[in-house]
């Protein structure tokens, strides 16, 4: 297993890390319901959960076809890194409120899986 898949695994399990601060504000019977009724640091981790979720695909997708087309690669491989950092660093702004540095994070992840996807493109 190279060090991009694992990233896969982490960027998988990434959205359940803020929504731990958003569940103990929710119902637990009806936590979709009680969603729009959060506020601060739950609303934020809520959302953060929710971008998790929204970014994982395309980068699942993009390390997943590097693999099949190039194989493994150091530069993927180390992409995928950076792509979890700037995430992490995406969760910590969105926590704290920070604009325009969470959107500077994300657009950072969206740029990672870009490059990713076509990486094999030029090799």
């Amino acid at each position: 297993m190279t060090l991009a898949l694992w990233c896969v695994l982490i960027a998988a399990l990434l959205p359940y890390v803020p929504f731990g601060l958003a569940a103990t504000k929710l119902n637990p019977l009806t936590p979709r319901l009680s969603a729009p009724a959060l506020d601060g640091v739950p609303a934020r981790a809520y959302g953060a959960h929710l971008n998790s979720f929204e970014a994982f695909p395309f980068f699942a997708a993009a390390v997943i076809v590097s693999h099949v087309v190039e194989g493994r690669s150091r530069t993927v491989g180390a992409l995928a890194v950076l792509f979890i950092l700037a995430r992490l660093a995406h969760l910590a702004f969105y926590l704290s409120d920070r604009q325009p540095l969470r959107t500077t994070s994300f657009l950072i992840g969206l740029v990672i899986s870009t490059v990713i996807f076509i990486h094999p493109a030029f090799h």
